[in-house]
């Protein structure tokens, strides 16, 4: 079951915890999340799975910047999530979706338990201006049943930034 804004807002501090927190940024059954003003991109024209790979730091200025086609953008919120006992979810905001611009290609389903800001994933189909702060995608968050083990030592957990592919890990884990 998906959570409600109240009672998003009724765990808050509790089994949710959003920084920084503003009332005004919460839906019905979702609370928006929004653009911090650093992106990433890779530098490399083939990116290889089983090593990191270059990537440049971009500053999404007041005025605007605009994203071009067929590029893939990393970027990540302004909020810092805490996620403890429901599953967080992320998805993009439909009026940002009717421009064209998706705001996580394939990496919207969290780990109960993740802690961190979220790295977005974007692409966008025309040329689109973004700008800093601006509220771009909404998390919401799901029950979960059964017995877990939260996420608390994987590859992202606890991130202070956008974080670029860190698979390489897994190829050196199969050693």
């Amino acid at each position: 079951m998906i959570l409600s804004g109240k009672e998003i807002y009724r765990n808050l501090n509790k089994k949710i915890f959003i920084e920084p927190f503003s009332i005004r940024q919460l839906n019905p059954n979702s609370y928006n999340l929004r653009l911090h003003e650093e992106l990433l991109v890779y530098e490399e024209p083939v990116l290889d799975m089983k090593k990191p790979n270059k990537t440049r730091l971009i500053t999404i200025p007041g005025s605007g910047l605009v994203l071009e086609p067929n590029r893939l953008y990393l970027g990540r919120t302004m909020e810092y999530t805490k996620t403890e006992g429901f599953v967080p979810m992320l998805e993009g905001r439909s009026s940002v979706g009717r421009l064209g611009l998706v705001v996580h290609v394939t990496a919207g389903f969290g780990d109960v338990g993740f802690s961190g800001y979220w790295t977005l994933e974007m692409f966008c189909v025309n040329p689109v201006k973004i700008y800093p702060g601006v509220e771009i995608c909404q998390i919401y968050y799901h029950t979960i049943h059964g017995e877990y083990e939260p996420y608390s030592s994987g590859k992202y957990q606890n991130n202070s930034g956008i974080q670029p592919s860190m698979l390489y890990k897994d190829f050196e884990r199969q050693g």
